[in-house]
């Protein structure tokens, strides 16, 4: 069953990386004429992400008494405070400046978009940054 899990995790990824590329996310110029509201394509795309979470976090666990591939749904705990609110507005200031966020850009690479590369090693050391700060407060 394992391997059936990962399998079906790596057609889910690249089944959206697909998605990402078909719906033009992975170029930043798409993306920045959507944030300017000069675009508003990107919407249908957000729609059909907004509805699909929406069917798979609330009506598939009340349908169904255990998931295909697991033995239980698990919940996805969230707490809004300000590490949440402060990480939310990074997050969208760093969208802003490059047009992309991470599932983009790694589709991006798919897509022979090396740029993304830059945007990438971003992402990433924002993510350590944020790993070595979360773990020093944490031992005070």
């Amino acid at each position: 069953m394992k391997m059936l899990s990962t399998l079906s995790v790596l057609v889910a990824g690249a089944l959206f990386g697909f998605g990402l590329s078909y719906s033009s996310m992975i170029k930043p110029e798409i993306v920045l004429s959507f944030l300017r509201f000069e675009d508003f394509g990107l919407l249908w795309v957000l729609g059909a992400a907004s509805l699909t979470t929406l069917v798979t976090y609330q009506l598939v666990p009340r349908l169904m008494s255990k998931p295909l591939l697991e033995s239980v749904f698990r919940k996805h705990s969230s707490v809004m405070d300000k590490d949440t609110l402060l990480g939310a507005a990074l997050f969208g200031i760093g969208w802003g400046f490059c047009g992309v966020c991470p599932g983009p850009a790694i589709a991006g690479l798919g897509a022979a978009n090396w740029p993304m590369v830059i945007t990438l090693m971003s992402i990433f050391a924002g993510a350590y940054l944020q790993g070595r700060l979360t773990k020093s407060k944490g031992s005070n």
